[in-house]
């Protein structure tokens, strides 16, 4: 009868021979692969995208402290750029068209970002600016009246649930939105002819969600990061 040597019929001591060289074979070709892998990426910039919906994060791999906004459009030109300069063994030396979220701002992206995969979350974040910005930007009738404490209490309310703080003088709370997309004007007639605290909050819900949706549509988002 012929022996078969996978059954390990030899001896204990073949078997565990036999089971070591075919660790080491698969260990050899896993790490043959990683080689082959990395010299197939070589060149290539490493993926930058954090999230692409509800909003498009990437991480920046120059020097930057901020957040920056800029147009898909912008960023379309930099990531083609940033390409090119990989190639040549370089980095990112110029730079697109683009917002720094600094000030109130940069607090106001770091909480969007908190939440970056939960869209409610980020639009309650983005409601929660829209209110602020409603008391210190804003010009209305409605707020020299009782309703101002009103709005107060609902900002110290969304803050502790959101766990949301601003650290600077609030100044420009929202972000930038190009003309084309958002009339900043017609937003703000609404807001100053509102007749009620029920109109004024439905007012802001329907201004932020509207910039929410062009935010996610139009424009990317890099984070800060140092210059690598």
């Amino acid at each position: 009868m012929t022996e078969d040597i996978d059954s390990c019929a030899l001896s204990p001591f073949s078997c565990i021979l036999s089971s070591l060289f075919r660790l080491l074979l698969q260990e050899g070709t896993l790490f043959m692969a990683k080689i082959l892998k990395f010299k197939e990426v070589a060149g290539v910039p490493p993926d930058n995208v954090i999230t692409l919906k509800p909003w498009e994060f990437r991480t920046a791999d120059w020097e930057s402290r901020q957040f920056i906004q800029m147009l898909k459009s912008q960023s379309a030109k930099l990531e083609k750029h940033r390409k090119e300069a990989y190639e040549k063994g370089c980095r990112v030396s110029q730079m697109p068209p683009h917002f720094v979220l600094k000030g109130s701002m940069a607090y106001t992206v770091q909480g969007v970002y908190s939440y970056r995969t939960n869209e409610a979350k980020m639009r309650e974040v983005y409601y929660l600016a829209g209110l602020i910005d409603c008391m210190i930007n804003r010009v209305a009738p409605l707020l020299r009246t009782h309703v101002i404490k009103d709005i107060y209490k609902k900002v110290m309310t969304l803050k502790t649930l959101l766990n949301m703080t601003w650290y600077s003088t609030f100044d420009q709370v929202l972000f930038p939105l190009d003309s084309q997309f958002f009339n900043e004007y017609e937003y703000r007639n609404r807001i100053s002819e509102a007749s009620s605290a029920h109109e004024l909050y439905r007012l802001i819900r329907e201004g932020t969600d509207e910039m929410f949706d062009i935010l996610a549509l139009e424009y990317t988002f890099y984070t800060p990061a140092r210059g690598a």
